[in-house]
């Protein structure tokens, strides 16, 4: 009897995955149909826009960032953000007697499938197009796009398959908190990058694509232009280099998926030492109030400063939110109301709430058995952010402020951030409560099969909703500032944005609470699945 292919099997078993999950509720249907229409769109203005400077002497470098950027985003993203690449997890098919080459290219297959890979071919194809000159060309274009998304994909799985135990390993965790803080700066460079782009032009690119022409992936793209200018020498190596990439990337991703599937996992054994350890209280637990409330807030402290992954997404957040407007006063080009970020970025660390707590989740559960014992449960959890994000805020306030000189806009900057996280206080605790899914604790996704569409709509729908409901303090701010008598009273957005942020929260709190005891199966549902 002969055995049926692996690729064919994988493919099939990653689609019924995603339409079993979808099959789950009509409401997590939509939001993954939503958030896919929206990448989409985002991907054909993308490749309309490629298209459109088609013939700029710049293209070129452009094309080639674009691209390098991609692939490091594929690198970084599925490790430490929501991942639009549902790719099966291997170390679920650790008990299968399955060889390493035949699983790298199942697996590899797989993860071509995708809201993400899509994306990504979008792209490529209009970086092909944009820099493509004449018949030859735009057949090498053909061969560089294949290779090009290879790479990408391939560099995703290998990292991912190299750090697959990392955010789940007590030793890691600090290594894991370290990655996020680099993809913070990161991001906020290519931020900064962008605006001098903006403001002297695609020429000031070309230094740099001079150098990343020859960096799989942005290499397939360089091997293009060359082409058209008749290098063929060059394009050669330059291709010659992407394959070779590609080579290299499935080697190191074959030698850890072995290891990963052949070694035993010993991150959660415990020691003699550690199990035998007396657990007492801390000084904390005696200055936080008593009850389930001060239970709780310690208990989401210990998940910032124990969990990797909780870790991680705190650390992130109070780098970017400390970054962009330390960076752009830094430059000259900021404003204090940038120190805003700060509350904002903070301020997503509400969502998702009971989603954070896994499958330990039901023992949350078992201690909620009315509307009131949920509002303690999230009020509590509110003030254990607020603990953090209220000095963290105000310390990024004064310190943009001192850095800018511009102390007579200190009151209302720290109202606008202290309305703003207020209103996402709110809306988090209310989609923590509509909106939950899963962050598996073993493997390195953050959103568990099915659930990626349902992640982005309830944050960035929680972020909509939040900025809506800071509408009457910004509306305020500005009448201040417009008006020929309003600078003497600008110091009242102080207060008022203190006691409407504060007001918003506890209407949120509220609004929360009996959605959660009505929905508390749905939830531990949702939130056990990964």
């Amino acid at each position: 009897m002969s055995t049926p292919a692996l690729t064919p099997v994988v493919v099939r078993l990653k689609l019924s995955l995603l339409r079993n999950g979808l099959r789950q509720s009509g409401g997590r249907k939509a939001a993954y149909i939503a958030s896919a229409v929206f990448a989409l769109l985002f991907a054909a203005l993308q490749l309309l826009g490629l298209i459109a400077l088609r013939g700029h002497a710049h293209v070129e470098a452009l094309a080639v960032l674009a691209v390098a950027v991609l692939g490091l985003g594929w690198a970084v993203m599925p490790l430490f953000f929501p991942s639009g690449d549902e790719t099966l997890d291997p170390t679920r098919l650790v008990m299968l007697p399955l060889r390493p080459r035949p699983l790298v290219r199942a697996l590899l297959t797989a993860s071509l499938v995708g809201i993400g890979p899509l994306f990504t071919l979008c792209l490529l194809m209009g970086s092909v197009i944009a820099v493509a000159r004449g018949g030859a060309a735009f057949a090498v274009g053909v061969v560089a796009v294949a290779l090009a998304l290879l790479v990408c994909v391939a560099f995703a799985r290998a990292v991912a398959a190299a750090n697959v135990r990392l955010l789940t390993s007590r030793k890691g965790r600090d290594l894991a908190v370290l990655s996020g803080l680099v993809i913070a700066v990161g991001a906020q460079v290519v931020n900064f990058g962008a605006q001098r782009l903006g403001s002297a032009g695609l020429g000031e690119l070309d230094p740099v694509a001079d150098v990343l022409q020859w960096v799989p992936p942005a290499s397939a793209i360089g091997a293009v232009h060359a082409v058209g200018e008749g290098s063929y020498g060059r394009a050669a190596a330059q291709l010659a280099l992407t394959a070779g990439a590609l080579v290299a990337l499935l080697a190191v991703w074959s030698r850890h998926l072995t290891r990963l599937m052949t070694s035993p996992d010993g991150s959660t054994l415990p020691t003699a030492e550690t199990a035998g350890r007396e657990r007492s209280s801390t000084g904390l637990a005696r200055l936080l109030p008593s009850g389930r409330t001060g239970t709780v807030m310690e208990r989401s402290l210990r998940y910032v400063w124990r969990d990797p992954k909780t870790k991680a997404a705190w650390v992130t957040s109070l780098a970017i939110g400390l970054i962009v407007p330390v960076f752009n006063a830094w430059q000259g080009t900021g404003s204090v109301y940038f120190a805003c970020f700060a509350a904002g970025m903070l301020g997503i660390q509400m969502y998702n709430q009971f989603g954070q707590d896994t499958s330990a989740f039901w023992m949350v559960a078992m201690t909620i058995s009315s509307t009131r014992d949920a509002y303690v449960e999230l009020r509590a959890r509110a003030l254990a952010l607020l603990l953090i994000t209220l000095p963290y805020a105000t310390l990024v306030t004064v310190v943009t402020t001192a850095m800018l000189g511009d102390w007579r806009r200190l009151p209302e900057a720290l109202g606008l951030s202290f309305a703003l996280l207020g209103a996402m206080l709110a809306t988090g605790a209310w989609t923590s409560a509509r909106f939950p899914y899963s962050i598996p604790q073993e493997g390195y996704k953050n959103v568990a099969p099915g659930q990626t569409g349902l992640a982005w709509i309830s944050i960035f729908g929680g972020m909509i909703a939040a900025a809506v409901l800071c509408a009457p303090v910004i509306a305020l701010t500005i009448w201040l500032n417009v008006s020929a008598e309003g600078d003497d009273w600008t110091w009242l957005l102080l207060p008022a944005g203190t006691l409407y942020g504060a007001a918003i929260t506890a209407v949120g709190l509220r609004l929360a609470a009996p959605q959660t005891a009505r929905r508390l199966p749905e939830i531990l549902g949702a939130v056990s699945k990964g």
